[in-house]
């Protein structure tokens, strides 16, 4: 069947263009005929007559055909379209039978009836074409529309509805109202038709042009037509007479296109913001502006203020649109999408004026254990609605007392306006805490009271997270936990930016760890590693560590034995001698291009890969006193460099993805 129509469809498109062929060779021969005299005097009957309102007849036909054979399509559009052209064509027939032979023909008469019966049925049209085209309009579009159907009127009234007005002066009412209903109709079909393409958005599809480019063509030789009367140098049977036949071609040529699908409106382009009102506004200005050396008719003058006011009118909108958007842009980025709370960029801005003022508050970071365990068995959808649900309930905790946050993955955040209170934060524990059949969720827990324990958003962060991953282990600091906290005193009695370099290098591995699923002994074994990497640079002299120039061999060999003075430090806490291996080895490369032991891929240890990727990061991202740290994506996007080469890709990427889950807590923003 679907094959049939389409055989169906290519016969009736092949008919049609065969009919609009002719119909072209009609109007050039007319066209010929009316401008060089083809065929001579004898044939003016023909080609005025026959051939003329034969053409006006056979658009008519066509669009009526075009209903009949595509009932899908708009039929009202072009049923209507139809219904204007054959009061046209009735109008011009009615004037060669029965009024052209006439020594003095009565004005009005009944063909003026018909004519301005053209209007009515064409302006529904575009309506009809307007509601096939899309199902929703924006009132920006409705502007547009106005202030470009109001400056086209205003240009149309200055150069014909003057000249009109002037030559009724002394005829009677009905020769007055007949002779300015013609302008107005036609200055009103321009308008409706600016305000339909205004509100289809400006897309001009093939129907759609040839149809506008027709309306077009027949208002500009109507209003031709009514100068050239109104100033007595109209010839019938001119060429200005093809103008209304290529308008009715066009119509008909419009009937036969594919029609478009329906869809909604959607923002124009900046270009067409601006230069539609402001093409309005300069018309209008430009004709107020004319009428200070030259008088144009009132009406004129009201449409060209109404045009300008239009144009500012939707300036303004414009703007208005613009903050909404700029508005709805910085909730977004303040918001988290799955749950509707504020995310962490809105946590660091909220702590941040916390800071600022010095206000006694309390940041607590949750983070949900057993959740893992629940999204893999009953799926990512049931996981998201249990984080809409857990999110909510912080929120209601959180109410009155502060604001709750979103961190990412499941990673919730409280800042409250109080100082440390155990009751409260007891609230927002339970209110994350869910049990079900099979399953129980609840948070480990990192509070910290700022401005007391923590001056910088950064610094509070860090030791909120570095709490709550100890309540994680159960409350209690580990022998090599304690061993590591002796050790980082003592790189920070030598060195203030390298013990906080090792301290944010610490978090993020640990992260990562977890992310490739290293045990929580063996994530705690990576962190303590990542913090004391560099522990061995206590034993390399002050002078080649800050030496400014070029390092010579000797000088180099000296830095590169720094990770062997670090496992010889760090093994003497027995409860540290797997983080001496890692810390050996956290300067190999992938490639096997490190040092000490020139190892390369698998042969370095997992957590000293690790290690090596969070060391890296963690120091393009913080600022030195000598320069500032980059941005997460500029880091990450040098990582990813060089994976395959200096990293392991497999840690690399574990380490992007921990950062698209919100590992970059442990940074200043």
């Amino acid at each position: 069947m679907a094959d049939n129509f389409g055989v169906k469809l290519g016969i009736e498109s092949a008919v049609a263009r065969r009919g609009l062929a002719v119909l072209a060779l009609a109007l050039a021969g007319y066209s010929l005929h009316a401008q060089f005299g083809l065929g001579g005097k004898q044939l003016d009957g023909f080609f005025n007559n026959w051939l003329y309102n034969g053409i006006l007849v056979a658009c008519a036909v066509a669009c009526f055909a075009r209903v009949l054979a595509r009932p899908k399509d708009p039929r009202a559009a072009w049923l209507l379209i139809g219904v204007a052209l054959t009061m046209w064509a009735t109008a011009d027939i009615y004037y060669t039978v029965a009024l052209q032979h006439l020594d003095e023909i009565p004005f009005p008469s009944i063909d003026d009836a018909f004519y301005l019966s053209f209007y009515p049925p064409a302006y529904v049209a575009l309506g009809f074409f307007v509601r096939a085209r899309t199902h929703t309009f924006r009132a920006s579009s409705w502007l547009d529309g106005v202030s470009g159907a109001l400056a086209v009127a205003a240009l149309s009234a200055a150069v014909v509805w003057q000249a009109v007005l002037a030559s009724v002066a002394g005829s009677s009412p009905a020769a007055v109202a007949t002779n300015l209903a013609y302008p107005l109709a036609d200055l009103l079909l321009l308008g409706v038709l600016v305000t339909s393409a205004a509100l289809t958005g400006w897309r001009v599809d093939r129907a759609w042009g040839c149809l506008a480019a027709g309306l077009v063509l027949f208002a500009f030789t109507d209003s031709v037509y009514l100068y050239q009367a109104a100033a007595g140098t109209y010839v019938d049977g001119g060429i200005l007479d093809a103008g209304w036949l290529a308008a009715c071609i066009m119509f008909a040529t419009a009937a036969w296109q594919p029609a478009p699908r329906r869809r909604a409106v959607a923002a124009p382009e900046s270009w067409r913001m601006l230069a539609v009102p402001a093409g309005a506004a300069l018309v209008g200005i430009g004709l107020l502006a004319t009428d200070h050396w030259h008088r144009l008719d009132t009406l004129a003058l009201m449409l060209a203020t109404a045009a300008v006011l239009a144009a500012v009118a939707r300036l303004a909108l414009t703007f208005l649109e613009y903050l909404r958007m700029i508005a709805a842009s910085r909730h977004e980025a303040s918001t988290d999408a799955l749950t509707g709370m504020a995310n962490r960029r809105q946590l660091v801005a909220d702590l941040d004026e916390v800071l600022h003022y010095g206000r006694p508050a309390t940041l607590a970071l949750f983070d949900l254990d057993g959740f893992k365990l629940y999204n893999d068995t009953y799926g990512h959808p049931a996981g998201d609605a249990l984080l809409i649900r857990l999110g909510h309930a912080l929120d209601a905790a959180a109410d009155g007392h502060g604001r709750a946050y979103r961190m990412g993955g499941d990673e919730f955040c409280v800042v409250l306006n109080t100082s440390l209170d155990e009751k409260l934060l007891a609230a927002c524990s339970e209110a994350l805490t869910e049990a079900g059949s099979g399953f129980s969720t609840k948070p480990s827990v990192g509070a910290v009271e700022v401005p007391r324990e923590a001056a910088t958003s950064p610094d509070a962060l860090k030791a909120a997270d570095q709490r709550m991953y100890e309540q994680k282990r159960g409350g209690r600091r580990s022998p090599g936990h304690q061993s590591t906290e002796v050790l980082l005193g003592v790189v920070a009695e030598r060195d203030h930016e390298l013990a906080e370099h090792a301290a944010g290098a610490g978090v993020l591995a640990h992260k990562v760890a977890r992310h490739l699923g290293l045990t929580p002994d063996a994530a705690d074994n990576v962190a303590h590693a990542a913090q004391l990497h560099d522990i061995g640079k206590v034993g390399v002299p002050d002078a080649i560590l800050g030496k400014p120039g070029p390092l010579t061999p000797e000088e180099l060999e000296f830095i590169h034995g720094h990770t062997l003075i670090g496992e010889r430090i760090v093994r003497r806490a027995p409860a540290l001698n797997d983080v001496a291996k890692l810390v050996r080895s956290s300067h190999e490369r992938w490639d096997g291009g490190g040092y000490p032991d020139g190892l390369a891929g698998a042969d370095i240890p997992l957590g000293a890969r690790i290690v090596a990727v969070c060391d890296a990061f963690d120091a393009m991202v913080s600022p030195r006193r000598y320069r500032s740290g980059m941005s997460t994506e500029e880091a990450l996007t040098e990582i990813e460099r060089c994976a395959g080469e200096q990293f392991d890709p497999d840690v690399v990427a574990a380490l992007a993805a921990v950062m698209a889950k919100g590992g970059q807590q442990h940074l200043a923003a």
